[in-house]
């Protein structure tokens, strides 16, 4: 059986799957930020709760905001004790085995290839549309995480074809780069071009309401966003050539997104053709926490 950790910026979910991939076992808690000793004590009682409860050794696998640099360090982590830690060592150490960290948009990616959306895929790239906007990559259900451990960090590129008279003004992203992706397809930067549009301090689904009754500022602005959005995606498109894209996150859960999407992004696509099927995750907000369990237990057989 396979335990995995998806560690956010709120709270700790830690599952336990079986060879099937179900959910046999959760716990939650919430995340502490006071520390590192207090957050570090919270991931160890929690995976020592899972095994005790099946008084037996389970593979692990963490999900955690940020990466993992080349010294092992946590990096780009909103849980802002745990960069510049040595986060995986740490838990080696504790548990005297083997414990796999990578960024949760990784999780995300590698649950919906091996048992979700992107099952059957050779090359599955998988997308977040939340807060932020994350990204991973797998290759016959192997994270493909590269020498900088930012494979799949699209969202920080530049917004492709950007201008300011489409797009609006420009955008510095917390990176420190112009007009990354992420600054207008996650869920906030569709919030933030809103609020720059009509003075309006909504949120996502407010947006959507005002879209669905015909409201020309909400309609004139998520058609902006869908342009973006298949902009952004076309060069995943032109770089990967994936055979599946995968869409989790809240955004992802607004049901005409995928409305003549392939079409959208078929515009930019060299070619002028796409036939990359872009879908929903299948297993939703659970997914993050699914493949750090896949995670752990892809680590556990490759020791064995």
């Amino acid at each position: 059986m396979r335990l995995g950790l998806d560690i956010g910026g709120t709270k700790i979910e830690a599952v336990v799957i079986d060879k099937a991939g179900e959910i046999i076992y959760r716990e939650r808690c919430a995340t502490p930020r006071q520390s590192y000793g207090d957050f570090f004590q919270a991931v160890t009682d929690m995976i020592a709760k899972a095994m005790q409860t099946f008084n037996q050794p389970l593979s692990v696998g963490i999900g955690v905001p940020g990466a993992v640099d080349s010294k092992g360090l946590i990096k780009n982590s909103n849980i802002l004790v745990l960069n510049q830690q040595a986060f995986t060592r740490d838990l080696e150490h504790a548990l005297g085995m083997p414990v796999p960290v990578t960024n949760d948009a990784n999780c995300f990616t590698l649950s919906e290839a091996m048992d979700g959306s992107g099952r059957g895929h050779s090359v599955v790239f998988g997308v977040i549309l939340g807060t932020g906007c994350g990204g991973g990559l797998c290759v016959d259900n192997r994270l493909i995480s590269g020498p900088n451990a930012c494979a799949g960090e699209w969202g920080h590129n530049a917004l492709p074809r950007y201008h300011e008279s489409r797009d609006g003004n420009v955008v510095t992203c917390y990176c420190g780069q112009q007009n990354c992706i992420e600054s207008f397809i996650s869920g906030s930067g569709l919030e933030r071009q809103y609020i720059n549009h009509t003075h309006q301090h909504v949120s996502v689904p407010h947006i959507m309401q005002q879209v669905a009754l015909g409201d020309a500022d909400a309609c004139l602005l998520w058609e902006r966003y869908c342009d973006q959005l298949a902009r952004a995606l076309a060069s995943i498109v032109n770089t990967l050539d994936p055979d599946v894209i995968v869409l989790g996150g809240g955004v992802s859960n607004i049901d005409i997104l995928y409305s003549g999407l392939q079409a959208r992004v078929a515009q930019y696509v060299f070619g002028k053709q796409c036939r990359t099927p872009i879908i929903q995750a299948r297993h939703g907000d659970s997914s993050g926490v699914r493949g750090a369990a896949w995670l752990g237990a892809q680590q556990a057989s490759e020791n064995q």
